[in-house]
């Protein structure tokens, strides 16, 4: 049995933001919750996170996970003393523990896992997360022997030339015998330059301690600024890219493709340039997105063309083709087999199957049935400048170019409007409904 404490405390001056550091996104999911879904393989029986600034907002990012437990820490002085923390939630358990920090989001399951393991096999009163670096300096050297039983923890400061050369750096994830560490924790100093208790002062009263090395250096990537966060958003997108890559999806130019790691593709689909995909959304066998679309908590069936668009909130039917220039949004759901052209806006809008929408239209808040032809410029005027009202249009209708459905109204099955006409009223089924002013030409008219 492990639990898993995440230090979560600090602002994040260098961020230059008010939001707490853990807060700011990655790739859809903030930080914290990347650290958080790390541990999934290790099933944790507690997840404990340990909150300072702006506590409650971080409380508020995390309402969707159930059973967290938040530990204040009102001070933040150092590592140790927010472990310290613990002591009082954590008294007399024989669980093991896992540390881990709010801002290093790209570790991987798979390495927690190994981390948790070679813990537990060894029977180790801790374990460190150590990576080797080409160039160390500035980080603090771990010594081990030969069978990666820690002897020593050095800073870089104080390391002589020859220490300098030893390339283990200890990356500050750490599992620890609860037990063991719980009697240490309350006899920590903070005398030192900075009057602040550290975790890793704990390191020299402890015995056995074992380093393992991570793989991947990039998995232990802190994040303190922008840039960081930048650079971790390019290695969290590589991971992504590569996943499907490898998994039949083509990716035509991808480094110009954006993808959350939340988005599920079929397989066969092809992702054009300039694309980007959000969210919860799911793209389906064969479809072709792109060049130049954006798809946010969106899903399309097999075989769907998006091409120029932007889809938020939305849902197409397979074998549909949306754009160029289309904007779906708002819980739209668009049926199979139709086509929503140039320049056409849809918000709450139901389409049947077999529509067309081809160009220059606006349908908000309306219900289409099937094989409905709306013409160039049709719009449903659904707002009275008080509330949003409904337009339902039945099977097989048509609009004419240039048609305003005035909302609240319902057209029947197999009902044409002429072209031009702004519709009021109630149309019944089989009808043809012609409502604009009869033509007048006035001969020799000049302005004198």
């Amino acid at each position: 049995m492990v639990a898993v404490a995440v230090l979560a405390a600090g602002r994040g001056t260098r961020m230059k933001s008010n939001l707490p550091k853990v807060l700011h996104p990655l790739g859809g999911k903030s930080m914290l919750e990347r650290v958080l879904d790390s541990c999934a393989l290790i099933q944790p029986s507690r997840y404990f996170v340990i909150v300072g600034y702006e506590a409650e907002k971080v409380k508020e990012s995390l309402t969707h996970w159930d059973h967290t437990e938040f530990v204040l820490q009102s001070q933040q002085l150092g590592t140790g003393h927010a472990v310290q923390q613990l002591l009082p939630f954590l008294e007399g358990s024989k669980e093991d523990v896992l540390i881990l920090n709010g801002d290093v989001p790209l570790l991987r399951q798979e390495t927690l896992q190994e981390l948790l393991e070679t813990h537990q096999e060894n029977n180790n009163a801790a374990t460190l997360l150590t990576a080797q670096l080409e160039n160390p300096k500035g980080y603090g050297r771990v010594f081990c022997d030969e069978n990666n039983q820690v002897q020593e923890i050095i800073e870089d400061r104080d390391c002589t030339g020859e220490q300098k050369l030893n390339r283990r750096i200890n990356a500050g994830v750490y599992c620890f015998n609860w037990q063991k560490l719980s009697a240490i924790l309350p006899h920590l100093s903070a005398e030192n330059d900075q009057k602040e208790y550290y975790l890793t002062d704990v390191f020299t009263s402890l015995s056995p301690v074992m380093a393992m090395d991570v793989a991947d250096i990039e998995e232990i990537s802190g994040i303190n600024n922008r840039q960081h966060l930048a650079n971790a958003y390019t290695v969290l997108q590589g991971r992504i890219k590569e996943k499907w890559l490898l998994s039949g999806v083509t990716l035509i130019d991808p480094d110009s493709v954006t993808i959350d790691e939340t988005v599920e593709l079929g397989s066969d689909v092809t992702i054009e340039p300039q694309t980007h995909l959000r969210g919860n959304t799911v793209i389906g066998s064969g479809c072709r997105v792109g060049p130049g679309s954006l798809i946010e908590n969106s899903q399309l069936g097999e075989k769907v063309t998006v091409l120029y668009s932007v889809l938020t909130d939305s849902t197409v039917e397979a074998g549909t083709r949306i754009g160029p220039y289309s904007h779906l949004r708002g819980k739209v759901k668009v049926g199979s087999g139709c086509r929503v052209g140039n320049f056409v806006e849809m918000k709450n809008t139901e389409v049947g199957e077999g529509c067309n929408v081809a160009h220059l239209s606006y349908l908000g808040d309306a219900t289409l049935g099937n094989q409905v032809n709306v013409g160039a410029g049709t719009i449903t005027a659904n707002y009275d400048g008080v509330s949003k009202h409904r337009t339902i249009v039945g099977n097989n209708c048509k609009t004419g170019s240039n048609s305003v459905l005035v909302a609240p109204v319902t057209l029947g099955d197999e009902v044409t409007v002429a072209a031009g006409s702004v519709v009021t009223d109630d149309v019944d089924s089989d009808a043809l409904v012609i409502a604009r002013s009869r033509q007048v030409v006035k001969p020799g008219w000049r302005l004198q």
